[in-house]
């Protein structure tokens, strides 16, 4: 059955996000009142927390909980429904029990978002027949659990190997009900586009190929549970004989998926017939406009339009390409074309091997510990924990593919990753100082390192994010780089305009696919022309922001209100303005929905001024 809200009922919950502050007319309560209220809301939060990870098995072995390692979460539709019903009645009690008045204004916050999460779970329960579990190409059922076991389930010990095997074991009853929610939403006119499908087939044979399916190099799967068990057995962990009777038992498991992804081809080779192409955004499914409305409101935590989206982006456009135009002649050009021919010139087009690999990974790698060391004077909270970049696993790894960013587990066990994809056309590379500043220091890796680290306060929000902040930080991020002279040089700083002139083109070609009617094709040359990425990278963001709706509009929006908010601290503080707190209250504390980081960043103006 589809389920789905209005267009209004949709903007209603994605918009319902409480009071603006503290109430008016409060007499302020005592200190120790506050601190008690604030005590006892932290260790209701954490209860509920607890009881929630237990429902989260994925999540729990993220935060390093060996509880529930051998299961995957319940993707079932009964189990999404348990869930919001148990968020909304977590958010009656919450309410019952706590008078908000009565809490200190972090308090606050954490008793408005944990009320947010309950509306924003309904609203994407409601929306849920528009992700089907292959349907993105971020997050696609058939690439996320191979990811999850290579990546995230860490093998310290015996527990944590049988564990594996387990969710080995499991991965089969998980693929098949990914395929059943997939043709339930095909039955509804959701169906994957056409280079979806082609993606799935790829790498489910990708991922059944090589030992122990047959012949050739070892399958990612099998190459990493040998890895972890010899380390076991190298550091006396694990006898000898122990390894190879659960090497067996894995190895078994492991051919056991041969044919739950032959199941999963087979789905897919079936759906190629009818699988769409050109036209593929939003505004071409049943209630698409209201879907993508919702989608918007959710990626932004804002009640921007898809046209106000549309027209900051080309806005951002023609400002940036200015600024490229004034840092051209600065280098000694005419004008950003004569600047981009000459790196043109300079990176005459060359496909990635080992050595130009190796060369990335250790530039990069040096890159990310050099800015480490400019992060003092800006930031009173740095980052603890191990930071490495990283190659994107070869069962997800494409062309073109986006970096992405992984936070370290709460106690360090588990360093923060960038991954980068390494295969094809080699980028210029003055480009990739802006994509670890925007990944790595001070961007992704960074705020999640100090986000897992959070003490004191409730224990969800170390999990809890928001794209428009936690992309809005990375893209402010990199400007910042440029404030902290880490780039080396003109070049550098060049290309971190670039990067900001594709994340504004993006939020013209999102809206573009999704609310103005525009086919792949059309996305794919603006995103080419205007946000002057390379074709085949090009085509590979477009067929991303396709398959996730949305997601692509937070980065711009959430920069562009952090830019506001400082700028509107500097300007009402003067020589008051403390850097060094102005981003500590943005990342010391967890992500945050844009509204209610505007109103910690005026109460915090209000109390620096006094």
């Amino acid at each position: 059955m589809m389920h789905r809200l209005s267009l209004t009922a949709a903007s209603a919950l994605a918009l319902a996000i409480l009071p603006a502050g503290p109430a008016l007319a409060q007499t302020a309560p005592a200190a120790a009142s506050v601190q008690s209220e604030d005590a006892r809301l932290t260790a209701f939060l954490d209860a509920e927390f607890a009881e929630w990870v237990k429902r989260q098995p994925q999540l729990a072995t993220r935060l390093g909980i060996k509880d529930g390692g051998d299961r995957w979460n319940d993707t079932s539709d009964a189990a999404a429904a348990a869930e919001v019903e148990w968020r909304k009645a977590s958010v009656a009690k919450m309410r019952a029990q706590f008078d908000r008045a009565k809490l200190s204004p972090e308090a606050q916050v954490n008793f408005d978002i944990w009320a947010l999460e309950a509306e924003r779970a309904e609203l994407q329960f409601a929306n849920r027949i528009y992700r089907p579990p292959f349907y993105s190409r971020l997050y696609s059922a058939h690439s996320q659990l191979p990811d999850f076991l290579v990546n995230t389930h860490t093998v310290a010990d015996k527990t944590d190997l049988t564990n594996y095997i387990a969710r080995l074991k499991g991965m089969p009853a998980v693929l098949d009900l990914a395929i059943e929610r997939t043709k339930a939403s095909q039955a509804a006119g959701i169906n994957p586009p056409r280079f979806q499908i082609e993606t799935i087939i790829a790498g489910s044979r990708n991922l059944t190929s090589g030992a122990p399916f047959g012949e050739g190099d070892d399958a990612a799967l099998w190459a990493d549970v040998k890895a972890k068990t010899e380390k076991l057995v190298a550091n006396g962990t694990l006898l000898r004989a122990e390894a190879d009777a659960l090497l067996e038992e894995a190895r078994t498991a492991i051919l056991a998926l041969a044919p739950a992804y032959g199941r999963v081809i087979a789905w897919a080779e079936a759906s190629l017939p009818t699988a769409p192409g050109g036209k593929v955004g939003a505004l071409t499914l049943p209630g698409g406009d209201a879907y993508y409305a919702a989608e918007l409101k959710l990626n932004t935590t804002t009640d921007m339009t898809a046209e106000q989206i549309h027209a900051t982006g080309r806005s951002e456009v023609a400002r940036i390409e200015a600024e490229q135009d004034a840092l051209a002649k600065q280098a000694g050009f005419a004008d950003r074309h004569a600047y981009y021919a000459e790196r043109a010139r300079l990176n005459p087009p060359r496909q990635y091997d080992d050595a130009a690999r190796k060369e990335y990974l250790d530039t990069a790698n040096a890159f990310v510990a050099r800015t480490r060391t400019l992060l003092a004077p800006y930031f009173g909270t740095l980052p603890a924990y191990g930071i490495e970049v990283v190659r994107e696993p070869a069962f997800s790894e494409v062309a073109g593919g986006a970096a992405h960013a992984s936070a370290p587990s709460p106690d360090g066990k588990r360093p923060a990753k960038t991954y980068v994809h390494l295969v094809g056309t080699v980028p210029d590379p003055a480009a990739m100082y802006t994509l670890m500043c925007h990944e790595a220091v001070p961007g992704h890796n960074m705020q999640g390192d100090i986000q897992v680290r959070q003490q004191g306060g409730p224990k969800f929000r170390a999990v809890t994010g928001y794209v428009a902040f936690g992309e809005g930080w990375a893209l402010y991020a990199e400007n910042l780089c440029k404030e902290m002279n880490a780039f080396p040089d003109i070049a550098a700083d060049f290309m971190r305009l670039d990067a900001e002139l594709f994340r504004a083109a993006r939020l013209v070609v999102d809206t573009g696919i999704h609310a103005m009617g525009w086919t792949e094709d059309e996305a794919v040359t603006y995103l080419n022309e205007t946000g002057r990425q390379p074709i085949e990278r090009s085509r590979s963001e477009v067929r991303r922001y396709i398959t996730l709706p949305g997601q692509a509009t937070g980065y711009k929006i959430g920069m562009l209100k952090i830019m506001e908010l400082r700028a509107r601290a500097e300007k009402t503080l003067g020589d008051k303005f403390d850097i060094k707190g102005f981003h500590d209250l943005l990342i010391a504390s967890g992500s945050q929905p844009l509204s209610i980081l505007e109103r910690r960043v005026d109460e915090w103006i209000a109390a620096s001024a006094g």
